[in-house]
């Protein structure tokens, strides 16, 4: 079976939106330090260029919460594989997440980090994808909405593949 990908969103458009989020949140957060909580390893990318852009203090730590496998459809089985290094207690958390699909792993998330006792969290997606969800979960800053096809680049894989593109494409197989 081959793989064909079709470019959904070009790098122009992807940078030009993340300077648009990144103005958005450095409003909000003036005067702030914000926190950035990565979900690993699709939203690295994106958390790199937006914080690159953001002109408040901000802290980074990673996480890694999956419930793919090596599937292309979502396992509905929520496993952490990587936990913070440090405590958020008291700090202005944003989550930085790659792509909103069926909402079941970013609900399980946003629960668990509630529960360490954050001054706040917020969600930033880069995509996302509302024809699939199946929980009911709502972010405060969204750069793209997709078409229910399985996405590729800027960070997001298939079998840890693509990662690398630097614009967002559908996959097919042929």
């Amino acid at each position: 079976m081959s793989e064909k990908i079709e470019v959904l969103i070009d790098e122009e458009s992807l940078n030009k939106r993340i300077q648009e989020v990144a103005d958005v949140i450095n409003k909000d957060y003036e005067g702030k330090t914000l926190h950035l909580v990565c979900v690993l390893k699709g939203g690295a990318m994106f958390m790199c260029e937006l914080a690159k852009r953001l002109t408040i203090p901000v802290t980074f730590d990673f996480m890694s919460v999956s419930s793919y496998g090596s599937g292309t459809s979502s396992s509905g089985v929520v496993k952490i594989v990587k936990d913070l290094d440090e405590s958020i207690e008291g700090k202005d958390v944003l989550v930085v997440e790659d792509i909103v699909d069926s909402g079941r792993t970013l609900a399980y998330l946003i629960e668990l980090l509630k529960k360490r006792g954050p001054r706040s969290v917020k969600i930033c997606s880069l995509l996302d994808k509302p024809s699939r969800r199946e929980v009911d979960v709502k972010f405060d800053y969204t750069c793209f909405e997709v078409p229910n096809v399985y996405i590729v680049g800027f960070g997001l894989d298939h079998d840890q593949k693509y990662r690398n593109l630097p614009y967002i494409g559908g996959l097919k197989f042929e």
